[in-house]
């Protein structure tokens, strides 16, 4: 097995051909777009956003002060393992649990429990603990922590946008992404990036502007049932958190860095990208190894780089024609880019299910012997994962069924948003053409992608 691969294959022995998932998956958008037009005739999301509150037993427990710290420990604990791994144990991807715990069960298993359950990254995040922590001290000594600096809030989200965009060009534009000195080097400056962003910024006002993770997975953690308000645990509709418009600066662009840094991936795997890859490192064939990766890298971030744009492009051409069919009087950009979460979501599940399923099994050895030593600290070290847990076609039909589904919640949080903006239902209706046009190239798209894999 590849180490770290993504995917375990492209489609084989369906029972019908690929192109009727193609045809189904945009008559379902289709449909669930005229049956939204027929049935949801008025705002429903933004009434149900505050849900119901838990029992305060539940709350107490839940967001103490010392189930905060105790899962801080942990969090700091696995940080220094993850980075003392990357930085002294083996060389070898397989053997060093460093690429294993960041690429599977970091980048994988954090967002689908944001999903799940909420925004846990604020309770995860090592950064942030370090952050509380240094807090604490300084209070303890009698002094008050204070930003460095009061953000203004200009900048918006442009800087967790580069952010993001840097972590992913190291997973797919780097000929060695999963090398555990490179993670060493890169775990080591994200952490002064979020660490002295805290320090400069405030731990709040960066953890949700700045710091990359905490705002994909605060933006995924929208879509979860359970969320923290004033204090208090509340149950509610899922979906209903990504109700109204997000002003915020740099959202549509690091909702694009999510959205084209999967589609990117998914494309770089196929037989297209591959041969001219293969074509470029052919021409360089007498040059240096460190000249030739360094160009495939440059070539892989250039196209990473232009799926992000594309996927900017097309919503704003989207948005364009939608205030022109509903004769807004004003922008609709930031009306309809939380409707792209779920869409995030479901290329994420899409296209990592298989690699969480697969690789995610070698944590458990890799527990044993984190530096690849030959130890067997908890017991796991001859523990063989089953390499055959899911087929191709079982990762075929969650990937179409994580797409639809997406796309669809989509469609529904867009609906809802336009009855709300106008008055009159026709021309909600209309506003709403370019989003449907947008949702079929997306799903479509995406399938091929994953087909071609």
């Amino acid at each position: 097995m590849t180490p770290l691969a993504h995917g375990i294959g492209g489609v084989r022995d369906l029972p019908v051909p690929e192109v009727y998932f193609f045809w189904t998956a945009g008559i379902v958008l289709v449909f669930s777009f005229i049956a939204l037009g027929a049935l949801w005739t008025r705002p429903l999301l933004a009434r149900h956003a505050d849900g119901r509150t838990l029992p305060d037993t539940l709350s107490a427990f839940v967001l103490s002060r010392g189930a905060r710290i105790a899962v801080q420990v942990v969090s700091v604990d696995l940080f220094v393992l993850t980075l003392g791994t990357a930085a002294l144990g083996t060389t070898n991807e397989l053997e060093n649990f460093a690429p294993t715990f960041v690429y599977v069960i970091f980048w994988l298993g954090v967002p689908l429990l944001s999903i799940l359950v909420g925004n846990v990254w604020r309770a995860l995040s090592p950064w942030r603990a370090i952050a509380d922590f240094a807090v604490w001290v300084l209070e303890l000594g009698g002094r008050t922590a204070r930003p460095v600096i009061d953000s203004d809030g200009r900048w918006g989200r442009y800087p967790a946008a580069c952010a993001l965009f840097a972590f992913v060009a190291l997973e797919l534009a780097d000929t060695r992404p999963a090398y555990p000195r490179t993670l060493a080097i890169a775990i080591s400056l994200y952490s002064y990036w979020a660490l002295a962003g805290m320090a400069v910024y405030g731990r709040d006002a960066w953890s949700e502007r700045g710091e990359g993770f905490a705002v994909a997975f605060g933006l995924l953690a929208r879509i979860a049932p359970l969320a923290v308000r004033d204090g208090r645990l509340v149950l509610r509709w899922p979906f209903t958190g990504l109700a109204g418009p997000d002003k915020t600066p740099g959202t549509l662009l690091f909702i694009a860095v999510m959205l084209g840094s999967t589609s990117f991936d998914g494309f770089s795997r196929t037989t297209t990208w591959q041969n001219r890859i293969f074509d470029i490192r052919a021409r360089l064939v007498d040059s240096s190894l460190r000249l030739v990766d360094l160009v495939t890298s440059l070539v892989n971030a250039t196209g990473l780089a232009l799926f992000v744009g594309a996927v900017a492009l097309t919503y704003l051409v989207a948005m364009w024609v939608a205030r022109a069919l509903g004769r807004a009087p004003r922008s609709l950009v930031p009306d309809f880019l939380l409707p792209l979460v779920p869409i995030a979501a479901a290329y994420m599940v899409a296209h990592y299910f298989s690699l969480f399923m697969i690789q995610g099994q070698f944590v458990f050895s890799l527990a044993s012997d984190p530096f690849g030593k030959g130890w067997d600290l908890l017991g796991t070290g001859d523990f063989v994962p089953n390499l055959t847990i899911v087929s191709t076609n079982t990762v075929w039909y969650v990937q179409v069924v994580a797409l639809v589904v997406g796309h669809v919640a989509g469609l529904a949080i867009a609906h809802d948003r336009a009855v709300s903006l106008f008055e009159d239902r026709r021309a909600a209706l209309r506003s709403q053409y370019p989003m449907l046009a947008l949702m079929v190239l997306y799903t479509v798209g995406g399938l091929w992608v994953l087909s071609r894999g």
